[in-house]
């Protein structure tokens, strides 16, 4: 945490230190090739870090740094975040409170070619759907003794979400499915084992999936809408449906989010480059900053450009760095500069 003057905005850094690669993962290693550097987290998110870096000791040559108030939060399981989230992220819920803008440092997102402003990150929940039935010969399948038996009440869920839930901003996506004369979840619910017989009706069907939604709104709504789905069962069936605890929140594009987007679109024109359009929420996953967004204002995607995060060969544009570390540095300046 750097103390500036009193009064004065203070600013929350936020990145992340860990990637998703792990210790057994062949991709091990950084190679720069030209303007390219490719290493495991070269965008995602250690390049955000240098970014972070970068900028202070540009405000610290340029004079802006002294008076600045910043604190920066780095968390260490961005990719895999601890269980319980809420106290995995309850240091950062408390900077983001005392905070009056919070800057993130994930990548930069290109659209058509062009470099995109973030002021919005969809939420990311998980879910699953436990369906059950009546265990007889497959000769009664659908009748009113046997029912439809407990694959066919999953698949009559999963359809009518596909069907019945689309509306924009809002994803939900089927991960995993198991069902038979038994099924079971690991511990961890990414792994399923199944067995069973073509004629036996299977008496339990599970599926996993994920929830990606815009605002608290929004996906309370659409909850809702899946918990009726569910309800309505096929005959001789029953299901449940349930949410893993935690989940990261959504960062809605709010009025203060457009106007963070506004002052770094002044620095664009100071710096003769072009302005930065709003990015389609849809094109970003979720983050850490969706953790402070109901309680500050925020900007999101202030991290270089990269390609191929998540799998071998990601690399960073490293000229980016520059022109990411110039921006957030001349953004810092001046709102570090304004009063509370």
């Amino acid at each position: 945490m750097h103390k500036g003057k009193e009064g004065n905005k203070r600013l929350l850094l936020i990145a992340h230190l860990d990637t998703v690669f792990e210790p057994d993962s062949p991709f091990q290693t950084f190679v720069r090739r030209g303007d390219r550097g490719e290493g495991p987290g070269a965008g995602d998110d250690k390049g955000g870090m240098v970014v972070i870096v970068a900028a202070l000791r540009a405000m610290k040559a340029a004079g802006t740094l002294k008076d600045a108030n910043i604190e920066i939060h780095m968390t260490g399981d961005e990719e895999d975040a601890g269980d319980p989230i809420e106290k995995a992220r309850a240091d950062l819920i408390e900077a983001g409170k005392r905070s009056d803008v919070a800057l993130d440092f994930e990548g930069l997102v290109r659209d058509n070619g062009a470099d995109m402003g973030s002021v919005a990150r969809r939420s990311s929940e998980s879910w699953t759907v436990t369906a059950t039935g009546k265990s007889a010969h497959s000769s009664g399948i659908f009748s009113e003794a046997a029912g439809d038996g407990a694959i066919y009440e999953l698949t009559r869920i999963i359809a009518r979400f596909r069907t019945e839930l689309p509306e924009p901003n809002l994803t939900f996506n089927v991960g995993l499915i198991a069902g038979g004369q038994q099924a079971e979840l690991d511990p961890g619910g990414i792994r399923a084992t199944a067995s069973g017989k073509t004629n036996i009706i299977a008496p339990i069907a599970i599926a996993r999936g994920d929830l990606r939604t815009l605002s608290a709104e929004q996906a309370a709504r659409v909850k809702a809408r899946m918990a009726a789905i569910v309800a309505d069962h096929a005959p001789g069936t029953g299901a449940t449906l349930a949410f893993d605890p935690g989940g990261y929140p959504p960062m809605a594009p709010t009025d203060g989010n457009r106007a963070l987007l506004a002052k770094l679109n002044g620095v664009n024109r100071d710096l003769g480059l072009a302005e930065m359009a709003p990015l389609d929420p849809l094109k970003r996953g979720a983050g850490d900053i969706s953790f402070v967004a109901a309680d500050v204002d925020g900007l999101a995607g202030l991290g270089p450009y990269s390609t191929g995060d998540h799998a071998p060969g990601e690399a960073v544009d490293l000229p980016s760095i520059e022109r990411q570390a110039t921006r957030a540095a001349i953004l810092m300046s001046r709102l570090a500069a304004e009063k509370r």
